[in-house]
């Protein structure tokens, strides 16, 4: 059991590990994915660095910092964050799972909006980027899931008693492995979704189309809005609401950085993750 549970390594995420850590609590980082900020070349904004710092380098130090603080950090990836009965909060990974009191979103602004004809018209029609909150209206229909990794699985396994058939769409990438008798993997590469008032085909590469009710995205690994939608944390887009101090509308879960959106700088990701830290304090010593 943690006081602590971060997800993400970055500015936010670390600079909450800080100062929770600081205050005697147990606390977990929990990172997976390359951080946006290791494709700055040079940093020169922001305060300390003389001659500025790559980006890559200034990533690294933050981890080891939390490191030398005693900071529990884990590279694995999450797929899913539940509430359990006792209010308290679930983390499951690809290799296990950990309790926690409370916990911070701090995995950036991840765009996993694929580049295919037809999605971003169909959002809201057929397409679906949250099998918790939407799985429901399709049940017994024929649906598709995109994404080849952990991520698209979990999600599949969440629609497989609801669904009557489930196809998952590796769009040319390696097929995942899996074992349901309703669920079968498409290893071609898509073209186009299409449709009249809501989805109804998907089109590959080479000219063929399949049918389908609804198409749920789950590329890559989830970031912090995917989380925020399946619990129920009230979103905006891609961006998770929070208020001046952090929090989100759900007891005990804050989120910082880029995935709040505003000013997408080291300096506010700094900020606002010390900010979520020291009000999880508050929380748990209200507790």
């Amino acid at each position: 059991m943690y006081d602590v549970i971060i997800i993400g390594a970055g500015p936010a995420g670390i600079s909450a590990g800080l100062y929770t850590k600081r205050a005697n609590l147990k606390v977990l980082i929990i990172y997976k994915e390359k951080s946006g900020l290791e494709k700055a070349n040079l940093i020169e904004n922001y305060y300390g660095f003389e001659k500025g710092i790559t980006g890559a380098e200034l990533y690294q130090t933050g981890i080891k910092q939390a490191k030398h603080l005693g900071i529990d950090i884990k590279k694995e990836e999450v797929i899913n964050v539940q509430i359990k009965e006792n209010g308290e909060y679930k983390i499951i990974t690809e290799n296990q799972s950990y309790d926690s009191k409370t916990v911070i979103f701090a995995t950036g602004n991840k765009k996993n909006v694929p580049k295919i004809k037809g999605i971003k018209e169909f959002e809201g029609k057929g397409v679906s980027y949250c099998a918790v909150c939407d799985g429901f209206f399709y049940k017994n229909k024929d649906i598709s899931v995109l994404g080849n990794g952990k991520y698209a699985i979990s999600e599949t396994n969440e629609l497989i008693n609801i669904a009557k058939s489930i196809t998952i769409l590796t769009n040319g990438e390696k097929a995942p492995e899996i074992r349901a008798d309703n669920v079968k993997i498409d290893t071609r590469k898509v073209r186009e979704v299409r449709g009249e008032n809501k989805i109804q085909e998907i089109e590959f590469e080479d000219n063929s189309k399949i049918k389908t009710d609804g198409l749920f995205i789950a590329l890559g690994i989830a970031g912090s809005s995917e989380f925020a939608k399946k619990l129920g944390i009230m979103t905006n887009k891609d961006k998770i609401i929070v208020n001046e101090n952090m929090e989100t509308n759900i007891p005990g879960i804050y989120a910082a950085g880029d995935c709040t959106g505003g000013l997408l700088q080291v300096s506010k990701a700094v900020y606002e993750g010390a900010k979520a830290g020291l009000q999880a304090i508050k929380y748990l010593r209200k507790q």
